[in-house]
């Protein structure tokens, strides 16, 4: 300061402020004693990827998600591997990879095929760049695709970042990433975890932070609000609690996500739902004021969340994660969006309306008021649209109806999406048991059940007719002093009046040739 105020009375010209350093952490190396990660918990083809990658000489760790997951005792479902390779070294290495990302350049390496496929993602270490002194276009990512197509670093008019592909050391690489938890390093090899941010001191106590100011790296990626939404009901189950720093911020950086491209928020909507915490998510977005303003499909999943069959479907889906099964969106998408079909559908049989076309006109109807422009959306709505037009075939269980509905591929997911709606009591019990014992049973006993609801279909209509009330034709006068009719009787009469058979003229019958006689005969 005093040095300030000499070069101010000399007249020097002030120097230049120096630009802050960012404080990219200090390195720490957690051994195996420390942190417990129990190493018959991590996938073989991820340590093939690291130990490949660290024989060519580069520099490979397991991160992110699945280190925070192994720190927890978890089993984790997808490893991502980063390292100083570049993509186009680590395509190299590998028989089966592919270089994928505009944004963010990554290497998808490829193990197995069909279902037994599994995908480790590998990135490049990141530098840590100002993203004021990126390079700004006025756009998005398809109104600025040419400008976009030679930058590596990039942002439009709000600051988010559109072109990231710089490369630099680890140390930048963990403050690029968003929370400390997510920023740590496992070498499967040494058994050590390099951190640089106290994640593991986080995860001990149950918190999580985002790495840097948090509305600022909102700004620079606004899909981390949905992010911090979906870890924190992930990990509610183990306490895991949003720092207020890192929550503050979410409501007033919404807004920001306009910007984002529609396919990418339907996947991070996707995530929340389907990862198996979808109640926990949804409880998270309304504890948050998160209800409303993310995604319009996300809307009308959280308008809906309490209503039984949608509640039922998020219950279900959460179930099936945790065994292991396989779940698909448009199953619950057709949960959520069922409501919608069905009351376009009997709005228009109301209108008289052919019952087939009325619930096709229903359902594309609901596809372009809710759904809208997202990648896949043919095979998305293909799908939804074979489960909701199964769904009034079920209730013929006579013919050839039944054999061909099971042999049918989205069967099974028709019949779960029944199953849901008599849980609810949309339909009878007794029909989701009827399908259910037919699917798994053999040809005799198939036909034993066909004959048997063959049987209850005619007992149900003899039932109607008997019930039906008898209509009886009374005499036009009555006798004078004769009781007067019953108000039903009269509206009967009032019904059939004048539908009374009229007199059938009779033919003359024409004599038989050789019979006939004239009149001198007689």
């Amino acid at each position: 300061m005093i040095k300030t105020i000499i070069d101010k009375l000399l007249g020097k010209a002030p120097a230049a402020p120096r630009a802050r350093k960012p404080k990219f952490g200090k390195r720490d190396e957690v051994p195996v004693q420390v942190h417990g990660i129990d190493p018959n918990l991590v996938d073989r083809r991820a340590i093939d990827v690291v130990q490949t990658l660290k024989s060519a000489g580069f520099e490979a760790y397991i991160v992110g998600g699945a280190v925070r997951d192994l720190l927890l005792g978890l089993r984790p479902k997808d490893f991502d591997v980063a390292t100083n390779a570049t993509p186009e070294q680590v395509k190299n290495l590998f028989r089966r990879a592919f270089i994928i990302g505009k944004r963010f350049r990554i290497v998808h390496v490829v193990y197995g095929r069909g279902r037994e496929n599994e995908v480790i993602e590998v990135s490049t270490f990141r530098a840590f760049l100002d993203n004021s002194a990126a390079e700004q276009v006025s756009g998005n990512e398809r109104t600025s695709k040419n400008e976009l197509a030679g930058m590596k670093h990039a942002v439009d008019a709000s600051g988010r970042v559109l072109r990231d592909n710089v490369w630099g050391p680890q140390d930048q690489d963990a403050t690029r990433r968003d929370f400390t938890i997510n920023a740590m390093y496992y070498d499967p090899e040494t058994q050590i975890v390099v951190d640089y941010h106290g994640g593991i001191a986080d995860a001990k106590k149950k918190v999580l932070r985002m790495i840097g100011d948090p509305a600022t790296r909102y700004r620079e990626d606004p899909v981390r609000i949905i992010r911090a939404v979906r870890f924190a009901a992930k990990l509610s189950s183990k306490d895991f609690k949003l720092e207020a720093k890192t929550a503050k911020p979410l409501v007033e950086c919404e807004p920001l996500l306009q910007e984002v491209p529609q396919s990418r928020l339907f996947d991070e909507m996707l995530k929340l739902l389907q990862t198996g915490h979808a109640i926990a998510s949804v409880e998270q977005l309304k504890a948050l004021g998160l209800s409303r303003g993310i995604y319009p499909l996300l809307d009308v999943v959280m308008e809906r969340a309490d209503h039984p069959f949608v509640q039922a479907a998020l219950m279900d889906t959460d179930r099936r994660v945790a065994e292991g099964k396989p779940v698909a969106p448009s199953f619950l998408l057709a949960c959520v969006l069922w409501q919608d079909v069905k009351q376009g559908w009997e709005k228009r049989l109301g209108k008289g309306y052919h019952p087939f076309p009325a619930l096709q006109e229903s359902i594309d109807e609901v596809f372009d008021q809710r759904i809208g422009d997202v990648s896949g959306r043919g095979k998305l709505a293909a799908d939804m649209r074979e489960i909701w037009v199964m769904q009034p075939r079920f209730d013929k269980r006579t013919g050839a109806t039944p054999n061909s509905m099971v042999a049918q591929p989205r069967f099974r997911a028709g019949f779960d999406f029944m199953r849901l709606r008599a849980d609810i009591g949309e339909v009878e019990e007794s029909l989701a048991s009827w399908w259910q014992e037919f699917q798994h049973a053999d040809d005799t006993r198939r036909a034993d059940l066909i004959a048997q609801a063959r049987d209850e279909q005619r007992a149900r209509q003899r039932t109607q007719q008997q019930a039906a009330p008898k209509v009886h034709r009374v005499a036009k006068k009555k006798a004078e002093g004769e009781a007067a009719s019953s108000p039903l009787e009269e509206v009967a009469n009032e019904v059939n009046e004048g539908d009374a058979p009229k007199k059938r003229r009779r033919r003359r019958r024409k004599p038989a040739a050789g019979s006939a006689t004239t009149g001198g005969d007689e």
